[in-house]
């Protein structure tokens, strides 16, 4: 299923960016995408209906499973209460949602022969359009065509926001109160200012932008953890001179240290990356010598940080496991004041395809994706090929392209994104290669249908959660997939070979709730360092009846990491060059989930002599 709309209105001469996104960016007519997953109100209406027939039901059943299964943050915490407190909870809860169960079964049978056939006319997504709070040039900030440079930000993370009682399989608890503090704390990353830099030194790179220069102050919203609040370091005009270069932002001096004052373990990196940039001005761009002092680290030409807040201005989010629909609407009640345009509730449901029982589909796909720039075109696959208690969600593939602006030539520049979930049981590789094959032909179907000669394309993403990693044996077949010869993973050096700069971000689930990880600041201390990594992140995958030799002489312990956002250069217009800016693996997200979010920021930079042939 698939929806778009006609073409950009014409502009004034320049890049109109500004007034290209006040025409699209406020739900006007001119967008054919419709917010409702219904093709009118009366089919909507009566599908409402039927879901409120259903929720009592579904509510008490996990309701009743929730009371029977704890958390280890919950047992802990039980250690204080009296011994019998507990039993007698859940005996009497059992009994309660058992008899609330069957109270309202009757009233859900009849809301299900309401709601399950409305399924075969239900659009695969709800599409929310809203004007951001932000300031428009915050929002495109990136984009900066008379420069003839774009940066552009993405980020990924895997939520398992399932019913409570299915959750709580993964040790995650309270869904709808975890879902409220993610919104709070990814807003709050999100959000804080763009910092820039501007060092005043002979070694001077120019303008710097990292993404977590720093912390913003202000409280924030937790569950299962405490955060330690950072304030916003700060010094006097006067002062300056003592401590070396300053940098401004919003009101903030900030002191960035000079050559001598760049930790000694930097500086042989230092040295090299110069000596390489003055040896190829096309080489990758180096790690600036502020960036490094500020945490910022630099090897194989990727500049990379583990961060306790999300990168700042991040432009396309993803997120998967957004199963449970209340805690899609939390998540967009938070984050639609920084995004413009969100698709959620995407997938299918009931049958599929209608009038085959064989594949029945409970829950969504899960994936949830929230963008600053308008969806010109949305459009969603389901695997067909899922088994077990995969085949119960409708986990595919959701590709966007959308709307950057407008070249000098009136043409337009656009960028396409891709979201996936793949099969999760370990050990049935075949079917995750067979989704791996879907997802390369539906991208090449996607953007063949809909890329125009005339559009100028900056960036092809692809990310999510793709439950293998490239150093379990049990992957091998997955980590050698073509998918990986057209789209390029900043953490890849081969097959089956991490580089070494690498984190996994697949967490151990009993293990989420302990000091060393239950905060952002405690979670970046621990997987910066090795030792403690090999606790807290999940070691690879044995083949069958093989001994696992992990890791190899001399190389460091990665663990799994399932979570990727990959890019492609070759889709791209010919005059774009695409390079990393910064991979980010991010902490902010502790106690409230068993990944590690991941985060990508792209320059692309445009040849102007090649775009004007």
């Amino acid at each position: 299923m698939k929806h778009s709309h006609g073409d950009v209105p014409a502009g004034s001469g320049h890049v109109d960016l500004h007034g290209l996104v006040g025409r699209w960016g406020r739900g006007t007519t001119e967008m054919v995408l419709q917010p409702s997953a219904f093709p009118n109100g009366l089919v909507a209406f009566i599908h409402a209906v039927g879901w409120a027939l259903i929720l009592p039901c579904f509510w008490s059943l996990d309701r009743l499973i929730a009371v029977c299964k704890s958390t280890t943050l919950e047992r802990s915490k039980r250690v204080e209460q009296e011994c019998y407190l507990h039993p007698l909870k859940v005996l009497f809860g059992s009994v309660a949602f058992i008899l609330l169960f069957l109270a309202t079964a009757p009233v859900a049978l009849l809301g299900f022969l309401l709601w399950a056939p409305l399924q075969s006319c239900r659009r695969p997504f709800h599409y929310h359009v809203e004007q951001s709070s932000l300031p428009e040039r915050e929002i495109h900030r990136g984009f900066e065509q008379a420069g003839g440079k774009a940066s552009f930000g993405f980020a990924t993370a895997n939520l398992c926001l399932l019913p409570d009682s299915l959750a709580r399989f993964n040790n995650l608890g309270n869904t709808q109160r975890r879902a409220s503090a993610i919104g709070q704390r990814i807003a709050q990353g999100i959000c804080r200012p763009h910092i820039r830099i501007f060092v005043d030194s002979p070694s001077s790179c120019g303008t710097l932008t990292p993404s977590n220069s720093i912390l913003p102050g202000g409280n924030s919203s937790t569950y299962g953890s405490t955060d330690r609040q950072t304030q916003p370091v700060s010094q006097r005009p006067d002062s300056a001179a003592e401590c070396g270069p300053v940098a401004k932002s919003g009101g903030v001096v900030v002191c960035v240290p000079c050559e001598d004052d760049v930790p000694e373990e930097h500086s042989a990196a230092l040295n090299s990356d110069q000596n390489s940039n003055r040896q190829s001005p096309d080489s990758h761009r180096r790690a600036p010598r502020a960036l490094l002092a500020q945490g910022l680290h630099q090897q194989d030409s990727v500049p990379w940080e583990v961060s306790p807040l999300f990168p700042a201005n991040v432009d396309v989010l993803c997120l998967e496991e957004v199963f449970d629909k209340r805690a899609a609407k939390k998540l967009l009640h938070q984050l639609k004041p920084l995004f413009g345009h969100i698709l959620y509730d995407v997938g299918v449901y009931a049958c599929q395809p209608p009038c085959c029982c064989s594949s029945f589909k409970f829950f969504n796909s899960g994936i949830f994706v929230a963008s600053r720039f308008p969806i010109l075109e949305a459009q969603y696959h389901c695997f067909p090929n899922s088994r077990g208690e995969d085949a119960l969600a409708a986990k595919g593939l959701l590709s966007i392209k959308v709307l950057i602006g407008q070249n000098q030539k009136q043409q337009k520049v656009v960028g396409f994104f891709n979201s996936t979930h793949l099969h999760a049981p370990e050990g049935e590789g075949e079917i995750r290669c067979d989704q791996l094959d879907m997802v390369t032909e539906w991208i090449s179907d996607f953007q063949a249908a809909h890329w125009q000669p005339d559009e100028d394309v900056v960036f092809d993403v692809l990310c999510g959660d793709f439950n293998f990693d490239n150093c379990s044996p049990d992957d091998v077949k997955e980590q050698n997939h073509c998918l990986f010869e057209q789209y390029k993973d900043p953490c890849r050096a081969a097959p089956g070979k991490e580089k070494p700069w690498v984190i996994g971000t697949l967490l151990e689930q009993p293990t989420l709730y302990e000091d060393d990880i239950i905060t952002p600041e405690n979670l970046q201390k621990t997987l910066e360092r090795e030792e403690l990594r090999k606790l807290y992140i999940s070691p690879p995958v044995p083949a069958e009846s093989m001994p696992l030799v992990y890791p190899e002489s001399g190389q460091p312990w990665i663990g799994r990491r399932i979570d990727y956002i990959l890019y492609r250069e070759s889709s791209t217009s010919k005059h774009c060059r695409t390079e990393i800016e910064e991979m980010t693996f991010i902490t902010q997200l502790a106690g409230l989930t068993d990944h590690i979010p991941v985060g990508l920021r792209l320059n692309v930079m445009m040849d102007s002599d090649n775009a004007d042939e």
